[in-house]
């Protein structure tokens, strides 16, 4: 995928608020005030595009709910869930478990994120509503599940089915499909729930997942078969075919 130049990318890149590989560099609130500097792409509702959707949410969500957005997904989310090592930051006392990250070079791997250390090592220093989450493969599955089980984790509902619908189906309308929107042939047999990519066509019919700017990619399927890929390498050239690989390991039945 490559990002395609044009002035309001360039804008975005000026002011701070670009799409990419780097943590927040600033708190939420004047991330979102530089971002109200910048013109729409089109009328809401036009359009799509992928990324800033999923910020700009994290700071209502925390407006609403008058609490930190790490806050309530603890309390709300990853409690029920139990998902004891998902958040916005590792704690402290279980920094010994955070790897470290990289990414492609002219030579090889380097480090991006020392191990044990970095931006998500320990609460940071200004609030982080729009920022990204660390996680686990078991965290990772106990919510990828609870998607293939009707939305529930012991019986207990997490979302109602309507939700769940939406969810996981395609809600982005034909006319908003433009070769623009994402990257050349995503939407060939592709579409986009609230929150995750939907397979449209073809023999993973049904399949919902995505992958994350750091080396993740999920998927979950009708069958309840989850697939999670962790690698800590950032998402590059280099790295599409082991996806397409990961991908190719199971059919829907």
């Amino acid at each position: 995928m490559v990002i395609q130049a044009s002035p309001l990318q360039q804008a975005m890149a000026a002011n701070g608020t670009e799409a990419g590989p780097e943590p927040p560099a600033m708190g939420a609130d004047e991330w979102l005030r530089r971002l109200t500097e910048l013109p729409l792409a089109f009328q809401p509702g036009e359009g799509w595009r992928y990324h800033h959707s999923f910020a700009v949410l994290g700071i209502l969500i925390s407006r609403v709910t008058g609490r930190p957005l790490g806050q309530h997904l603890a309390d709300d989310l990853f409690g029920p869930l139990g998902m004891t090592d998902t958040a916005l930051w590792v704690a402290e006392g279980k920094l010994d478990r955070l790897p470290a990250a990289y990414r492609h070079g002219d030579e090889g791997l380097v480090e991006t994120e020392p191990a044990g250390g970095g931006f998500y090592a320990g609460p940071p220093s200004f609030d982080v509503s729009h920022g990204e989450l660390v996680s686990t493969a078991p965290d990772y599955h106990r919510f990828a599940a609870m998607l293939t089980k009707g939305g529930r984790v012991n019986g207990r509902p997490m979302i109602s089915p309507d939700h769940l619908r939406q969810m996981t189906s395609d809600q982005v309308p034909a006319a908003c499909k433009t070769a623009d929107s994402f990257f050349p042939g995503f939407w060939d047999g592709m579409g986009w729930g609230f929150g995750v990519a939907v397979t449209t066509e073809g023999p993973q019919r049904g399949r919902i997942g995505w992958s994350g700017g750091q080396g993740t990619d999920f998927f979950a399927d009708p069958d309840g078969t989850v697939g999670i890929f962790l690698t800590q390498v950032e998402m590059g050239e280099d790295m599409w075919p082991l996806i397409a690989q990961f991908q190719s390991l199971h059919e829907p039945s």
